[in-house]
């Protein structure tokens, strides 16, 4: 599949079939998320791939609204991020970069997060990012490492849905020209 039909066609999945998803699929996926650019090369999103049913019901259920629990609780795998704080954005001395502060932090787990999507949809697989949910509980649940924040989950699993296109928005509407 070439890039642009890549970006193309990935969609937030919300229903997956009951296929497992292999380790190795999962590690081919954070290898290639690996290649995202980052601030200064920091590379600090981090992977937590979660395929144990009880764990996973349990962040759906104490960390996560309805609507999230059963996309979870359907989903073959559920991938946490986190990535180490304060290193995206930030000097040696520990003092922001920019006056942005610690909002490259997010910006390159962004990044890493939609290439190992990305990723995941050359391979035939669904994926959709949620932010929606308790971080602090869920970062205790994962037992998240000191010097880490939680960003992001995502459910992982072969797609049982074709979403449409959602509407977007024009060039015109996005892009301005400054000659």
């Amino acid at each position: 599949m070439d890039a642009v039909t890549c970006i193309k066609t990935r969609r937030s999945v919300r229903k997956f079939k009951d296929n497992p998803v292999s380790k190795e699929v999962i590690e081919d996926l954070v290898l290639t998320a690996s290649y995202a650019p980052s601030w200064k090369n920091t590379q600090t999103t981090r992977y937590i791939a979660i395929t144990d049913s009880a764990l996973k019901s349990r962040i759906a259920q104490e960390c996560c609204g309805e609507h999230n629990q059963g996309i979870i609780n359907g989903a073959p795998v559920l991938v946490a991020t986190t990535i180490v704080d304060k290193r995206s954005g930030f000097e040696r001395d520990g003092s922001y970069s920019t006056v942005r502060g610690d909002n490259w932090q997010a910006f390159d787990n962004g990044i890493a997060v939609q290439t190992f999507c990305l990723a995941a949809n050359e391979k035939g697989l669904g994926t959709v990012i949620m932010g929606l949910f308790d971080i602090d509980k869920a970062a205790d649940i994962l037992e998240v490492p000191q010097g880490q924040l939680l960003m992001s989950l995502i459910a992982v699993g072969y797609p049982d849905e074709e979403p449409a296109v959602p509407k977007k928005k024009t060039v015109e509407d996005l892009l301005t020209f400054c000659e």
